[in-house]
């Protein structure tokens, strides 16, 4: 149960950004928002680290895990700034939200060696709702123009979810995120240096980029690793379906603004989703129920 509770708490972070940052990051570039969010996510999770374990020192893994941790960290989220650079957001926002219906498709092909059918219709009502949600009010134009920038967004789905499935997969037993982090902060800031000279950026945008680095990014990754270690990955899939929703709900409930009726519905739809995907999936066997306690 505890790991379900670390993936919620991820979630949450992830859903805190839109109401914490407004359009405090609306200013950086793609090159700007890597180099301060990862860089403040770096410092947090080092720090988190040393004392937690009472050590400065950071455990390093080989260069085959460690090239895993850029492309799961670095790589999904320039791959995803620059698929909102180049398509509107909201488009972007559902499509990037794949991941998690990948997710339960690659778990449960990998857990019980076979995809049901039950497995993939409700991972689709999943999303649906998820569209639902962020489409809430919006006139949603998947036109061709933006053609490269949702095949990045598709892209991200996928990287996203095989490095969450391969991570969970990898039984390490160390943490590895914090030094995962500080790699992505250091190709961040020789991307950072390469593309500039830059202006430093406004008081609010490096307040917003410090919240994304240590919250949506620093203790986000710390839960989602504690997560894999041990839930099951199906189930944390359905999980990660509320993001989009408990953002908008966040937004209204600091800001006051109005619900729009269509989110209600879509978080309906992921919570039924959620439930009939948890009673579809086969009894674990005994050594899955150990693991999952």
């Amino acid at each position: 149960m505890k790991h379900y509770l670390y993936a919620f708490g991820a979630i949450l972070c992830w859903a805190s950004l839109p109401t914490a940052t407004g359009s405090g990051l609306s200013e950086l570039s793609t090159e700007e928002l890597m180099f301060f969010s990862f860089t403040c996510a770096g410092l947090y999770l080092y720090v988190q680290s040393a004392l937690m374990t009472r050590s400065w020192r950071i455990h390093v893994p080989n260069a085959k895990v460690s090239l895993f941790g850029v492309y799961g960290l670095f790589l999904y989220h320039y791959v995803y700034y620059s698929a909102i650079d180049n398509a509107p957001l909201a488009e972007c926002a559902i499509l990037t939200t794949t991941w998690s219906f990948w997710i339960v498709v690659f778990s449960s092909v990998l857990m019980f060696r076979k995809l049901k059918t039950a497995t993939v219709v409700t991972a689709c009502t999943g999303l649906f709702g998820a569209a639902l949600v962020i489409s809430a009010g919006r006139d949603l134009s998947f036109d061709t123009e933006y053609a490269f920038g949702f095949a990045l967004a598709l892209c991200c789905g996928l990287i996203w979810s095989s490095f969450s499935v391969g991570l969970g997969r990898l039984g390490l037993r160390k943490d590895p995120m914090t030094i995962f982090t500080i790699y992505a902060a250091l190709v961040s800031a020789a991307l950072y240096v390469a593309t500039g000279p830059h202006a430093m950026p406004s008081p609010t945008a490096l307040l917003s980029a410090a919240y994304l680095g240590c919250v949506p990014l620093g203790l986000s990754f710390y839960l989602w690793h504690k997560a894999l270690s041990g839930g099951n990955m199906v189930v944390i899939g359905y999980l990660s379906y509320l993001t989009p929703p408990l953002a908008v709900l966040m937004v209204a409930l600091v800001h006051g603004q109005d619900i729009h009726p269509q989110v209600l519905l879509g978080m309906v739809v992921i919570i039924a989703a959620s439930i009939g995907g948890r009673l579809s999936l086969p009894k674990p066997t005994a050594g899955q129920r150990i693991a999952e306690k």
